[in-house]
């Protein structure tokens, strides 16, 4: 017998907690609780009817004869927690929160015990010895590490102190987490901490004797916040000084020391020696300035782009290494490479790889003592002698190689042929090539045999440290890595097959090709050069430039292999985890009898406990089971029938879920009704399903048996029973019908009777199958025909009484006197009852007064009358129920789901307890009125935007109002306002929206709860009352979130619509204690005392989810400057009505030092309780039927995936924001095939996902003594999330994919937001590059997990914008061939034609780029099937999807280069609004200018100058556009998409304004103005990345910047000008213009500044001159030298060009230039170099918006979703729209 106390069935009469909240405790105890309330075990709470609270918090009790505190009042209610808090000084309510965390913990943990424990009232060893192991896991290790003995101490366990030892340890660890504020980032220093003071617990334990005073020892800290003062603080103060040192970040990361870096100086026994304890502040640990403060620790991030070949080496040296002998062997020129490699001059020739490879080895070297060098110190002398070391081996054996490479061939030369000593001195090179990769044999066999290496990395032993020394330094984290066999096989034939692939391909397609072209090109003579060429013997440069773009696109293309692979693999396991089984509603038709077994099977727990490591007997019944269900084997379906309660269990469920969708507005009340399951009434025999599915099954069956008149019964029933929705509607029809006559005929008539006896007849005649012997079928349809008409007449409110009785006396003609086969004398009918007995009946007219009507109050009996009609009448189908895209996505995905291999659910008392953290800084809440119904300037309100394109969910929500008592529309804006701002705010990105969706665990598991210890009384009684009780109070049923009623009367309201109706009490205690949802709103406190309507908006949620929990820092002012800054937590206490402080834990200063959502998560994750942590982002939403299946997804972590339990379950993500336009579709399509596909390939395979934002779920244990859920140093930190993933990975984490569980996701939908989050992303990306966790993870991965690790991190990113260099140096390479004369010599060749094939290719390769959108359209088609996959691809091509990629990857491409080079990385806040705003052109100049429009300008300038130029564009016109076609494109992209993606882009009114709003920009200039307001400071800040770089940054800078010198060079000697000529005196005399044309400038704005305010006439006279003097010297150059006119226009591009690029490499020079005259030169040409790139920017848009038909055209693709969905967005975007507030 379960000894737990059951509370008595009182449903819908029970405590009032039974209804709504949990009560409060009384009114003396001052108190507030969180969760449960401790403080007073016998209060009335429902949680505590669980015997394990008690028996954990009794544990917590027992202090016994513990030796109690000298200085402080000890009372007899005190627990060992406060014994240690009153010992070491740590904060009462750090206190009071770790009581009630570790309580609720072990509570948890005790009642999942199984078998479960004996003694319930006590707390089990086992339980507390695990979450020991647990808690203090990484604390053990980092012992063992350091060679230091752990400070837990247990005597043995017959000790009956043992337990008490025990909770003394775990108890102390949390109470420092719980005070250690941003010290949380610092696992290993906690772990220092935790060391001394378990060491001084031991000694109050042991009674230890102070030797200095002779008494009883005594803490070092003690007193009130002593921990927080003299631990937390001086540790804290340092950190804030370091980060004060970072400049915000901008100072380089070598400047200052992050949170890894004071983390990682615990690596190391001389913390112990140099901090001490007490903590000594006088340590150079603590210093942040000065020669002595402790520098770097660790690891180095230096700013540079060899960061990606140092943590990748093995990558690139593979890469180098191929690449080298691929040539070798090509260079032969026979046709297959082994046949080159019978040649032995060629096998020698391979052997040069070696020296490249110890070259490589040379240069790693090398790049390692140039980066760390800063680390090495006295202390670290044996890093300088290592790094020195490995220089000077791989020197030397690069010398060695050279040496015995040159003697091979010397003793070949000498002998003339390959004798036998020349293949002597080959066998001395190979001996030493043996010795050579020595390194690289031994991590093969470490490779082949994992565990072997885990093992030597795990063990903290002296000799195996000093083996390993050579290869990589000794770190804490980053050991034992390695996976088990079965998934090493699994990724490494991935890899094989990935290299097999890419290799092959660059061999043939690639290097082969160009070997011939090159040696013509060598040979080549006798060209006459077009310029003066300084290298004329060789045509080397144009060999470099031929081959430049193919080594570059070598060097990517492993990216693309990968994706096409991944792709492929992806849609396997795919098609394996039983994806997209059920793509839509016709699929879940035909298969719902067994989607509602799967329910059942899969979210129901096993009747007895389920046994916790289940056996194999059991895995392969489950096993069975699920293939039943998914192939329809058997008939799961009659269990279901045979079984009133399975059949009523599955209902409350899924009419739980279709209440929700109708609270959500995603059905209207008639499709609630449709797709209901009503519980059994009327006598119904069989399982009522849905009546979508029930829907036209009647009359088929009506005219199936019309055709089979004159079959047996059998038969006819066979026929009819073939189809199971159809047999349940005949049943139901027949059995409704006969419920329907019996109760609307009055009892005890003699009608009654004649309609009693007629359904007996039939009856029998069914039962012994003479049914269709006896009447005629003919006559079903008339009376089919009757029946529905006596329907439609009792629905009516009006009913006519004689209409009723004329039906009912018509289908009794037929049905006594007509129905029968054989015609019945009216004798013959009296006797068996069917015609009036009553002499006073016979008299009158039959049934004129035996008609009695139902109650019109009572709903219940229309609503069955309702469903009745519909199956009786439904022609339709019923396809489009529900007529809501989204409800059909959500139905279909969780049905779906179901049949995919989900872990069993336990029952809810035995599930792992989690809870969300959701952080939040100053977002949207709830959309405010004057928000939504303010105009834009196109005269769109956002509400008005949201009815379009939700337009039946308005309709919906409008429906719904009017049920809940709204009379007016009107009142839409008055009465029923908040429920209006909550429609709103449920279709945007808002807090409301993630808080409504978070709740739905509450719900789910309070449901869960009752159902799992539900009789079958309660159900089946339960149905019913819900049945009666919910129809009658039907026109509230639906009161939701919004509702605008008190909670109380809210809830009872919703009670009656569900199962909530039924719940006795203890679910709430249940679902408590599982489920905790904080919310971290950092600013709250400021908002509150602002009086900001957010406040208001986060106190109302509160008020309406009673396990909502707010966090927030509070500010408190002491006067004098001095704050006190404060983790708060607070909730909303039901009773009280009002907002209540549960917990204030002072902290040692500002919250925020690094980045703000990592520090905003850490201050609120000692709030969190529980086993499990989801991290939410606010712009995520949650679906009710997800989250019934949690409790199935946190049992993964009891699995084992590989060698390792899980440590993050990864979630598939829904973007939901996909609908709002065309750009919002294909960011959500790109990012779902990412979420979904993408990391179903990193999980399984390739062991390698890592954590990419939320909402991955936590083991919350793990994480905690982990260093937390993310990372915070500054900058480098900035993609924090990821940084989560990269640690659990190098800890020895395991991360999982799941996809039978969806959680939704917003993402940005305008250009503008996309291009912001991009760059985000891209700088993170940057940033990561440079990290310390990269490096890592590069070095200490095997081979093929770091090849995975690469290509889907900082490599995606890499090789975009090697792909962008690769198209610069493709058209440079191009430019030069053909301004310098050799193309036209190579195309006259015949014989070099194939160059030309060549460069096809090379062009045809960076086409390949669109293999990259495969793993979409393949995600597409696995989930939606393939045509639709293509059609949706061909949609997006004509909404110009490949213009907003191509953009995208110039946007990554940019910051991504741009933050590894020069730094400058930072928070984007992209804002979550709705795009319908049309953006000006200055702000799109600003965002995209150098981005974009720049790089566009340039290289549109190559190509025009290429075609004027190049002997191919005028000799071979098919060839030139092929090869230029996409740079074309690319041009075009980069300039046209923020316009084309533009609300009204195309409209010439506002092109018009645009025009001088950006004149005015350009022009305008004023002091501490700001960059959208003047160009000036725009420009500045655009600098600003310049300032902070670092020497190598601007020396690289400068480099690149030469660049656009180079047209002045080639263009000038095509100029007639030159006449010809090549001397480089051409070059030099064209400086001439240049200084001339600056000159000019600079006397005009001389004269403008000195004459233009009041002598105008000078000023205009100084114009004159100019003007005239320009004139007279050109008519001289036309009359006296070969000058033509043509020349001006085509020295303008060569000229142009060499401006910017003196700008440019100006603004490097700024610090020694800013100071000088020069300076305000620079910046005004600057100015009208931006003026120029507007104007050419502008002038295609000025040209499109011009034309007509464009806008419209425009607007049809950018909203094309939206039209989809029947929007008039022309009307909208127009402005002529109705009424706004309608």
């Amino acid at each position: 017998m379960n000894l737990r106390q059951r509370p008595q069935a009182t449903r819908g009469r029970g405590p009032p907690y039974a209804q709504h909240a949990p009560p409060p405790p009384p009114s003396h105890f001052q108190e507030h609780f969180n969760i449960i309330p401790i403080h007073n075990l016998l209060i009335d709470h429902p949680s505590l009817r669980y015997p394990e609270i008690r028996a954990a918090a009794a544990a917590l009790l027992t202090v016994g004869d513990l030796r109690k505190p000298q200085f402080s009042q000890w009372h007899d209610h005190m627990d060992l927690m406060d014994w240690l808090g009153l010992f070491f000084g740590f904060q009462n309510d750090n206190v009071r929160n770790q009581r009630e965390h570790l309580v609720l913990h072990l509570a948890n943990s005790q009642m999942r015990l199984q078998p479960p424990s004996a003694a319930l009232d006590h707390l089990d060893a086992t339980v507390l010895r695990h979450f020991r192991h647990k808690l203090l896991s990484n604390y053990t290790s980092w012992c063992s590490y350091l060679g230091k003995k752990s400070q837990i101490r247990l005597p043995n366990r017959q000790n009956p102190d043992v337990q008490r030892r025990e909770l003394l340890y775990v108890c102390l660890f949390l109470l420092i987490w719980g005070e250690a504020a941003n010290l949380r980032f610092m696992p290993e220093c906690l772990c220092y901490i935790y060391h001394h003071m378990a060491l001084e617990l031991n000694y109050v334990l042991d009674d230890h004797i102070d030797e200095n005073t002779g008494r009883p020892y005594i803490p070092s800290l003690s007193g009130q916040n002593a921990f927080l003062d003299n631990v937390i603080t001086p540790i804290y103060v340092t950190i804030k000084g370091e980060v004060e040192r970072s400049r915000n970040g901008t100072a380089p990361h070598t400047a200052w020391r992050n949170y890894d870096d004071i983390n990682e100086y615990f690596w190391s026994r001389r913390c112990f020696r140099r901090i001490k304890w007490p903590i000594d502040v006088s340590s150079n640990f603590f210093l942040t300035s000065g020669e002595k403060r402790v520098g770097k620790t660790g690891f180095v991030e230096q700013r540079t782009f060899w960061n990606i070949f140092r943590s990748f080496d093995r990558l690139w040296v593979l890469l180098i290494l191929f690449f080298q002998a691929a040539v070798i062997v090509a260079w032969e020129g026979r046709k297959f490479p082994w046949q080159a490699l019978e040649n032995r001059d060629v096998q020698v020739e391979l052997l040069t790889v070696f020296i490249t490879w110890s070259g490589l080895r040379f240069v790693q070297s090398v790049l390692d003592a140039g980066t760390q060098y800063s680390l090495v110190s006295r202390e670290t002398m044996w890093l300088g002698v290592r790094m020195v070391l490995k220089s000077m081996v791989a020197v030397t054996w690069t010398i060695v190689f050279g040496v015995f490479y040159g003697s091979i061939w010397s003793q070949k030369n000498s002998d003339g042929r390959w004798s036998y000593d020349a293949n002597q001195r080959i066998l001395v090179f190979l001996k030493a090539a043996l010795v050579f990769i020595i390194p690289e044999l031994l991590a093969l066999v470490l490779f082949i045999l994992p565990w072997i290496r885990n093992v030597i990395e795990e063990t903290d032993w002296m000799i195996l440290y000093l083996f390993t020394w050579w290869f990589h330094s000794r770190i804490f984290v980053g050991r034992g890595l390695r996976e088990g066999l079965v998934n090493n096989i699994k990724y490494t034939l991935f890899w094989i097959v990935v290299l097999a692939s890419k290799f092959s391909f660059s061999y043939f397609f690639q290097i082969k090709p160009l070997v011939g072209p090159t040696k013509a090109l060598l040979e080549l003579r006798n060209i006459t050069y077009r310029w003066h060429e300084f290298f004329t013997n060789t045509n080397r440069v144009a060999v470099v430039l031929l081959w430049v773009p193919v080594v570059l696109i070598y060097l990517v293309d492993l990216q693309i292999w990968y994706s096409v692979f991944s792709s492929l693999v992806g849609a396997a396991i795919g098609l394996f985890s039983h994806l997209g089984e059920i793509r839509n509603l016709q699929q879940l038709r035909l298969r719902f009898q067994f989607f509602a077994s799967a329910l059942q099977f899969n979210l129901m727990p096993e009747g007895k406990a389920a046994i916790s490591q289940a056996t194999l007997v059991h895995k392969l019944r489950d096993a069975i089971h699920r293939l039943k269900l998914r192939y329809g084997l058997g008939q799961p379906y009659n269990k279901i029938e045979s079984s009133q309660v399975e059949a009523t269990r599955f209902a409350l469920i899924w009419n739980e879920i279709i209440i929700t969708l109708r609270e959500e507005d995603l059905i209207s009340d008639r499709e609630l009704e449709l797709m209901e399951l009503p519980p059994n009434s009327w006598d119904i025999k069989v399982v009522r399903w849905p009546c979508f599915l029930l829907c036209n099954e009647l009359l088929l069956a009506v005219s199936q048996a019309g055709e089979l008149a004159d079959a047996p019964d059998r038969w006819v029933w066979f026929k009819i029973c073939k189809n199971e929705y159809r047999r349940c509607a005949v049943i139901e029809a027949y059995d409704s019908v006969k419920y329907l006559l019996l109760e609307i005929v009055k009892y005890g008539t003699d009608e009654h009777s004649i309609v009693t006896k007629l359904f007996m007849e039939i009856d029998h005649y069914i039962q012994i199958e003479k049914f269709t012997g006896t009447y005629k079928m003919a006559l079903l349809t008339p009376i089919h025909e009757r029946l529905t008409s006596l329907i439609e007449i009792l629905i009516t409110p009006e009913k006519d009484t004689s209409a009723v009785v004329n039906v009912l006396q018509a289908l009794y003609e037929l049905s006594v006197r007509e129905f029968p086969r054989v015609k019945k004398s009216i004798l013959q009918l009296r006797q068996e009852g069917l015609v009036p007995l009553n002499a006073a009946t016979a008299e009158g007219l039959l049934f004129e007064n035996a008609i009695q009507f139902p109650d019109v109050d009572d709903a219940f009996f229309y609503r069955q009358l309702r469903r009745l009609q519909t199956i009786l009448t439904s022609r339709d189908s019923m396809h489009n129920v529900p007529k809501n895209i989204e409800a059909r996505r959500r139905i279909s995905f969780f049905s779906n789901s179901l049949f995919m291999n989900i872990p069993r659910a336990p029952h809810v008392e035995k599930m792992l307890a989690f809870s969300v953290l959701t952080p939040y800084y100053d977002e949207e809440v709830l959309y405010g009125k004057e928000m939504l119904r303010s105009p834009n300037e196109d005269g769109v309100s956002t509400l008005f935007y949201l009815q379009k394109i939700y337009e039946d969910e308005w309709t919906n929500f409008m429906e719904r109002m009017h049920r809940e008592g709204m009379e007016n529309d009107n009142d839409i804006w008055t009465v029923n306002a908040r429920d209006l701002r909550l429609w709103a705010s449920y279709r945007g990105q808002t807090l409301s929206r993630t808080v409504r969706g978070m709740m739905y665990y509450y719900r789910a598991l309070k449901m869960l709860a009752f159902l799992d210890s539900a009789s079958e009384m309660d159900i089946r009684q339960g149905s019913q009352e819900i049945a009666s009780l919910g129809s009658l109070t039907q026109s509230n049923s639906l009161g939701g979130l919004g509702s605008g009623m008190p909670p109380t009367s809210r809830n009872l309201n919703r009670a009656s619509s569900g199962v909530s109706l039924l719940y006795k009490g203890h679910e709430f205690g249940c679902a408590l204690m599982k489920y905790t949802y904080v919310v971290t709103c950092q600013m709250y406190g400021h908002q509150k005392g602002k009086g900001d309507s957010r406040a208001e908006d986060i106190l109302y949620l509160m008020k309406n989810n009673e396990t909502l929990r707010v966090a927030y820092v509070d500010e408190v002012h002491l006067g004098r400057e001095e704050v006190e800054y404060y983790s708060v937590l607070v909730k909303y206490d039901q009773q009280l009505k009002r907002e209540v402080e549960i917990y204030r834990i002072k902290l040692p200063g500002p919250l925020k030092l690094g980045e703000g959502k990592p520090e905003n998560q850490n201050h609120a994750i000692i709030f969190t309780r529980g086993d499990a942590v989801q991290t939410i982002d606010m712009n995520q939403d949650n679906y009710f039927e997800e989250a019934l299946k949690m409790r199935n997804l946190l049992e993964e972590f009891k699995r084992f995936y590989g060698i390792r339990r899980p440590t993050i379950l990864g979630v598939r993500e829904n973007i939901f924001t996909g609908s709002v336009s065309s750009l919002a579709r294909f960011m959500s399509s790109q990012e779902m095939s990412f979420v979904t596909l993408g990391q179903r390939v990193l999980a399984n395979p390739l062991k390698i996902r890592m954590h990419y934002g939320h909402p991955d779920v936590f083991d919350r244990f793990w994480f905690l003594t982990r260093g937390g859920i993310s990372k915070a140093s500054r900058v480098i930190n900035i993609s924090e999330d990821i940084f989560a993933g990269f640690n659990c990975t190098l800890r020895g984490g395991n991360v999982t994919h799941h996809e039978y569980i969806q959680v939704g996701k917003g993402r940005d939908v305008g250009l503008n937001q996309i291009s912001m989050f991009e760059a985000k992303v891209a700088s993170g990306n940057g940033e990561q590059v440079l990290s310390r966790d990269v490096y890592r993870l590069g070095h200490r991965l095997d081979f093929f997990r770091m090849l995975s690790f690469f290509y889907t991190t900082v490599g995606f990113f890499f090789n975009t914008m090697m792909m962008v260099i690769m198209v610069y140096t493709f058209l440079w390479g191009r430019i030069y061939l053909a301004l310098s004369g050799v193309e036209g010599a190579a195309t006259g060749n015949a014989g070099n034609n194939k160059a030309l094939g060549t460069i096809l290719n090379q062009q045809f390769v960076i086409q390949i780029g669109a293999f990259t959108a495969l793993p979409m359209i393949v995600e597409n088609s696995l989930e939606n099937g393939f045509l639709p996959a293509v059609w949706d691809f061909i949609t997006m091509q004509f909404q110009l999807s490949s213009l907003f990629y191509t953009f995208s990857m110039g946007t990554r491409s940019h910051f991504f280069g741009r933050t590894i080079l020069h730094g400058g990385a930072k928070y984007r806040a992209t804002g979550r609004g709705f795009v319908v705003q049309h953006k000006s052109f200055t702000e799109n100049f600003r965002l995209y200018a150098r981005s974009h429009f720049v790089k566009a300008i340039e290289l549109g300038v190559i190509l025009i100058v290429y075609a004027s130029h190049s002997p191919l564009a005028t000799s071979n016109t098919f060839v030139y556009i092929v090869m230029n076609i996409s740079s074309w494109f690319l041009v075009v992209s980069w300039i046209m998409a923020p316009f084309v993606f533009n609300p009204s882009g195309f409209d010439w009114l506002k092109t018009v304004y645009d025009f001088d709003d950006f004149m005015n920009w350009i022009w305008f200039s004023g002091v501490f103005t700001k960059a959208d307001q003047c160009w000036e400071a725009w420009w500045y800040e655009e600098q600003d990345h310049l300032r902070t770089t670092g020497l190598w940054g601007k020396l690289l800078e400068i480099i690149l910047d030469l660049r656009f010198f180079f047209f002045q060079y080639g263009i000038v000697y095509q100029l007639n000008i030159s006449g010809g000529k090549t001397n480089i005196s051409v070059y030099l005399l064209s400086w001439i213009y240049m200084v001339v044309a600056v000159a000019i400038y600079i006397v005009i704005a001389y004269a403008r500044d000195k004459y233009a305010a009041k002598e105008h006439i000078y000023y205009r006279l100084i114009q004159f001159l100019v003007v005239f003097l320009m004139i007279l010297v050109i008519v001289l150059l036309l009359e006296f030298t070969r000058f033509e006119f043509l020349d001006l226009l085509t020295s303008l591009m060569a000229f142009i060009p060499t401006g910017w690029g003196i700008i440019l490499i100006a603004l490097v020079l700024r610090p020694f230039l800013q100071a000088t005259v020069v300076w305000e030169t620079i910046v005004a040409l600057a100015r009208l170099y931006d003026m120029l790139f507007g104007l050419i920017v502008m002038a295609p848009l000025a040209l499109l918006s011009w034309l007509p038909g464009f806008q419209s055209m425009q607007t049809r693709i950018l909203f094309n979703e939206g039209f989809s969905r029947g929007l008039q967005i022309s009307r909208i975007l127009t402005g002529k729209k109705s009424n706004i507030d309608t």
